[in-house]
């Protein structure tokens, strides 16, 4: 029976993708990690929302930031795992959702609901994963993390506001 902890993390160091050991203060390992909270709050919103769509949505959101957490952790080691046809993918399910919404003309508060609210919480999430992975490529040029994987995350938070809305739509 394997056990969940290994002992290689207890002096602060963690190993990435691609087998180089890091500070588990990186700003990679940070910019990772703060995705992996954007999931953990989707998984929350998922729980929450009441729209099967959305559920649907949050649940394909949810896959796609395995990939985003894969591509930040592999330290630029060859592979891209995020593409153009992911960016593509969540400019269509933004526009699907924004269509089926009345135009917006005022700043919404969160919390109508407590899965609009849990979206946005997890859009909050995905802009600091935006620019934890900023800051990345600021402090160590060579690490070239893709520029399809800053626009997903970029996206990412628009979706999650896109879907915060559609899921508070009607629920009053």
């Amino acid at each position: 029976m394997s056990k969940v902890y290994t002992k290689t993390g207890d002096k602060g160091m963690t190993g990435l993708l691609t087998g180089e050991r890091v500070k588990k203060t990186s700003a990679r390992v940070e910019a990772y990690g703060t995705v992996d909270e954007v999931s953990s709050a989707l998984g929350l919103a998922r729980a929450n929302c009441t729209k099967p769509a959305v559920k649907e949505a949050v649940f394909k959101l949810q896959k796609l930031l395995m990939l985003v957490m894969a591509d930040l952790a592999s330290n630029n080691g060859g592979q891209q795992y995020i593409t153009a046809d992911h960016v593509k993918t969540l400019e269509a399910m933004i526009d699907e959702f924004d269509a089926r919404l009345p135009p917006l003309n005022s700043f919404i508060i969160p919390g109508a609901t407590s899965g609009a609210a849990t979206l946005d919480l997890a859009r909050t999430f995905a802009r600091r994963a935006e620019r934890q992975s900023l800051r990345v490529n600021e402090q160590k040029p060579t690490a070239d993390i893709s520029d399809h994987l800053l626009i997903c995350l970029n996206r990412l938070s628009d979706l999650c506001f896109v879907l915060s809305r559609f899921e508070a739509e009607n629920s009053n």
